[in-house]
């Protein structure tokens, strides 16, 4: 049978909204500013940079060549590479359906907490009103507790919100992206204006960006800025892949991925200021210095934050409804990402109707993500996120520099981003795929392993840790391989 003509996105713009989108996410407003502060304010931006062009635009171009060129997901895009290299795609799918159960989750309590804007319900002590009345935490992972019904709801319309922008196809998420990833980009500069106005905002903006180059020398600063550069750009997902396959195959490769990439960086860099200004506020507003804050990922977005909205002079309500729907247009931009790349996947194998897919995908989400709403929901969803990012994504990326380098034709991709592209790719790019980054993902990859056989990660018990953590990586696994051997049709569902 003929295989169906391939959708497409309506304009190029509207590609690059979606992968922008895509990459721009929670991670942006609380990992980037606490990485940042964390290892060495300003001076961190010389090896985050210099990672951005060694490793995150190489790669991105590798997966926008990768998915254009072949004109399918993941699994597709590295079956007519090798086909014993479907697995990749499909192991790369398994980790994202694993991280978007829990992501989805984070949005819920955003959801929560924007309805909780109106009146700052959470005063003062923001610390107990997350974990004691938001998450109702348990003392462990195995101590369940119960479902936290307002969360469950706030789960279900994210599930409810992926599925109406993607069942109809990338057309609708073009229209959608228009909205969804200008919109937190005018709140970041609301936030901002709002930010730099108040008392000890050039405080927590000096913190942010004071170098403290004596840090460089550290290898562990290096291996964190190469990491936040290849989480923060959505490589390892398969979303990349995917969305560039939805493109013509004579697009421009190489400009579209230095756009992304750039705007990416650009708003973690910004919204450090947007963050640090109102922690300055915080720290002058309590007396108390600025590395008191024991700022954290979570705990920056659910704790620390909102204690300063709380506290504003004036309009702190306006101020907070601003953030919380900022981080939900965030979060819901990658969060449909990464279900769009699983469903163009198995749809490329069996040709599914993409609106049962999604709509049972969606499904499959929201009951997944349902242990991530209990009182030990924060536990375990600490632990896989820990595993999926620390280690599932990473292997995905030394997978795909190493099978594409060294077990395929890559002079050919690189003609063919050549052939397209107003930038040109040459030796530097070669080093890059060939060596630096399997060399930084690999190391990286090492010193991760080598922790974790040190000692247990967060003093979690062992027992939570292999099922969390290595079970959900060896599920990961055993998906990709299932997935692999089961045979492809191509009869239209």
């Amino acid at each position: 049978m003929v295989e169906e003509k391939r959708e497409r996105w309506n304009a190029r713009g509207s590609f690059i909204m979606a992968a922008i989108g895509s990459a721009v996410g929670l991670g942006n407003i609380w990992r980037f500013p606490y990485i940042a502060y964390k290892n060495g304010g300003g001076a961190f931006l010389i090896p985050y940079f210099i990672a951005l062009f060694t490793a995150g635009i190489p790669l991105v171009i590798l997966e926008y060549s990768l998915g254009q060129y072949m004109q399918g997901a993941a699994p597709k895009a590295m079956k007519k590479v090798k086909k014993s290299f479907e697995f990749i795609g499909w192991w790369a799918l398994g980790i994202g359906s694993i991280i978007s159960f829990y992501y989805c989750v984070v949005m819920a309590w955003s959801w929560k907490y924007l309805l909780a804007s109106f009146n700052m319900e959470w005063g003062e002590n923001t610390k107990d009103y997350f974990f004691n009345k938001v998450l109702h935490i348990s003392k462990g992972p195995f101590e369940i507790g119960g479902i936290q019904w307002e969360v469950l709801i706030g789960l279900a319309l994210t599930w409810v919100l992926i599925y109406f922008i993607i069942y109809k196809g990338v057309n609708r998420v073009g229209k959608v992206v228009n909205i969804t990833v200008p919109l937190p980009i005018i709140m970041l500069i609301i936030l901002f204006i709002r930010g730099i106005t108040l008392p000890g905002a050039l405080k927590g903006i000096n913190y942010y960006l004071e170098p403290n180059f004596a840090i460089l020398l550290d290898w562990r600063v290096w291996l964190e800025a190469y990491s936040q550069i290849f989480f923060s750009l959505s490589l390892g997902f398969g979303i990349m892949i995917a969305y560039a396959s939805y493109m013509p195959k004579e697009s421009d490769v190489a400009n579209n991925a230095f756009i992304m990439s750039l705007a990416n960086c650009a708003t973690s860099f910004f919204g450090g200021f947007a963050v640090f200004s109102i922690l300055g506020y915080l720290s002058v507003m309590n007396n108390i210095d600025i590395t008191k804050l024991k700022l954290s990922g979570p705990g920056l977005a659910f704790v620390t934050y909102p204690l300063a909205l709380y506290k504003l002079p004036a309009l702190g309500a306006l101020f907070s409804i601003a953030f919380f729907v900022m981080l939900l247009t965030l979060g819901i931009d990658s969060a449909f990402s990464i279900v769009e790349a699983i469903v163009s996947g198995i749809h490329d194998k069996w040709n599914i109707n993409k609106e049962k897919l999604t709509l049972i995908f969606c499904i499959v989400g929201f009951l997944s993500g349902i242990i991530f709403t209990t009182g030990s929901g924060l536990y375990w969803l600490d632990i896989v996120d820990h595993w999926m990012s620390n280690f599932g994504l990473g292997i995905i990326g030394l997978l795909e520099c190493i099978l594409l380098y060294y077990f395929f034709d890559f002079k050919k991709i690189k003609e063919y981003i050549n052939s397209v592209s107003e930038i040109k790719v040459g030796l530097w790019w070669d080093i890059c795929i060939g060596f630096i980054t399997p060399a930084i993902l690999g190391f990286s990859l090492i010193f991760n392993f080598n922790q974790e056989f040190t000692k247990s990660y967060e003093s979690y018990p062992m027992k939570a840790l292999l099922i969390g953590g290595w079970g959900i990586a060896v599920l990961c696994m055993i998906f990709g391989i299932f997935m692999m051997k089961m045979k492809g049709n191509r009869v239209k569902g």
